[in-house]
């Protein structure tokens, strides 16, 4: 039998581009500090996620 959980997933949109990336989370997953790549646009996003919720990390300038 399968969670009620498990069903509720996302797949991950690129912060930059809006496109769809490879990478899924569900209602259950916790993400911190991410490297999520796009392949459309091949730009790395750092993210974090709970709840379904995306957050993008701001970068400090080097």
């Amino acid at each position: 039998m399968e969670n009620h959980i498990s069903k509720i997933s996302r797949w991950v949109l690129c912060p930059a581009c809006g496109s769809k990336t490879r990478d899924r989370i569900r209602a259950d997953t916790i993400l911190k500090n991410y490297p999520l790549y796009c392949p459309k646009c091949k730009k790395e996003t750092l993210i974090d996620a709970k709840n379904l919720q995306i957050t993008v990390i701001k970068e400090p300038d080097a």
